[in-house]
């Protein structure tokens, strides 16, 4: 309801005259579309960023993006924190839920971690961006870009202002060679997908790899392999675009939304890699989408195991509980039902073919942004289609269920078991 009741606020907002750079105002559908995608961190839309929306305009989407960044409960945690307020049990378990933590003990800390942590890499990330923007844009300009790229790209947005650069809907392509913007942009979208728990880890830890939890071994090697996995295989697909290209589309595909290359352009191989990616996202905990690094290594782990014979999965000689399993089963299949579910009504509705409809419902649900090209050319029920997918990746499609359905308490008998034939 939280996320919900921002969206509304920003559509309200976006839909008044003075966020348009025409004056007349933008219609309903598309203020929607834009606040959704904005405060779910995700980066489709109808209209390009830079051409369409005023300067106001362009500071709401920038407020909407930094609120859906962080999280709805961080931003309530963070306003209890600066009022001096005591936060419930309740408020606490709700914000465990909300970042990923572990523990209920020292959630302020971490929530505080969150606040200046975000702030500091944001502003680096400004500061360096500024370093090529200022001479090409002026200083307020390049400096109001600077801020903005940060932002978007730390939490994994994908938003851009390079509509009145190098053309509408571009993105990054006309830096694709410059190596002080890609790797800028790339640190941050790293930074902001690996998860608040792991920044937490990282720093009370600091180069003592063993002391870190299983949580932070998971996430970093899951990141490091699917990083440098991707980057050779967009590599090998296409080489044309270069290795600089190749690291930035691994990157960028696992929710950020940027791209330095025609997405349209790609080879089918590439494509299917970049769904891929979508699919799996960033890690929990942070403020990238999809089914997550940690979901997919548990699924992973457990089948291993299971070929293998061994009586439990074991990841850095540590067991992994077969209720993370469940979880992570249900996390996988729950988003794997709403993206073919999604794609085909699109299909059905709007007559794409079935790789732009399929790219399109897992950029949504996985809170990506990128796109084919098909996302202009959605008709009225296919873009409330991907409203409810991007709405669903950002709140957790299991979430928005859990808080659906009635939550009866476990009986106190179980049913007799009875074989059955699996596989």
């Amino acid at each position: 309801m939280g996320y919900a009741a921002i969206i509304l606020l920003g559509a309200l907002l976006l839909s008044l005259p003075v966020s348009c750079r025409d004056g007349r105002g933008a219609p309903f559908t598309t203020a929607l579309f834009t606040a959704v995608s904005s405060s779910c961190v995700t980066g489709l839309v109808l209209v390009d960023t830079a051409v369409y929306w005023s300067v106001f305009g362009k500071c709401v989407i920038l407020c909407l993006i930094q609120i859906g960044g962080l999280g709805f409960m961080t931003m309530a945690m963070l306003f209890t924190v600066a009022l001096r307020r005591r936060a419930g049990l309740r408020t606490r378990e709700v914000m465990v839920e909300s970042i990923n933590q572990l523990e209920l003990y020292g959630i302020k800390r971490v929530t505080v971690l969150v606040a200046v942590g975000t702030l500091i890499f944001e502003s680096a990330g400004a500061l360096l961006l500024g370093i090529r923007f200022i001479p090409i844009f002026g200083v307020k300009r390049g400096i109001f870009y600077s801020i903005f790229h940060s932002v978007s790209a730390f939490c994994n947005a994908g938003f851009d202002l390079m509509g009145t650069y190098s053309g509408e809907f571009s993105s990054f392509t006309a830096f694709q060679d410059d190596i002080l913007v890609n790797v800028t942009l790339m640190a941050l979208i790293t930074v902001g997908g690996i998860g608040f728990f792991v920044w937490d880890d990282i720093r009370r830890c600091g180069l003592r790899v063993r002391k870190y939890s299983l949580h932070t071994k998971i996430v970093l090697s899951a990141s490091f392999i699917l990083t440098f996995g991707g980057a050779l295989l967009f590599y090998i697909f296409e080489k044309e675009s270069g290795i600089t290209a190749a690291f930035f589309d691994s990157v960028t595909a696992r929710t950020a939304g940027f791209n330095t290359v025609d997405t349209a352009s790609l080879s089918g191989a590439s494509k299917l890699l970049t769904t891929l990616l979508m699919f799996i996202g960033g890690s929990p905990g942070s403020t990238a989408g999809g089914v997550k690094t940690v979901t997919v290594a548990v699924i992973l782990c457990h089948t291993f195991s299971t070929v293998r014979a061994k009586q439990s999965a074991n990841m850095f000689s540590r067991r992994i509980d077969e209720g993370y399993l469940k979880k992570a089963v249900c996390v996988f299949f729950t988003n794997l039902t709403l993206v073919l579910a999604g794609a085909l009504a699109i299909c059905a509705v709007e007559g794409f073919s079935l790789t732009d409809a399929l790219f399109e419902a897992v950029s949504a649900i996985g809170t990506v942004g990128m796109t084919t090209g098909v996302t202009r050319a959605l008709g009225g029920v296919s873009k409330y289609i991907v409203i409810f997918l991007m709405y669903l990746g950002r709140v957790g499609s299991v979430s928005f269920a859990g808080a659906l359905l009635e939550k009866r308490a476990n009986p106190p008998v179980t049913y007799p078991s009875e074989k059955i034939i699996v596989g």
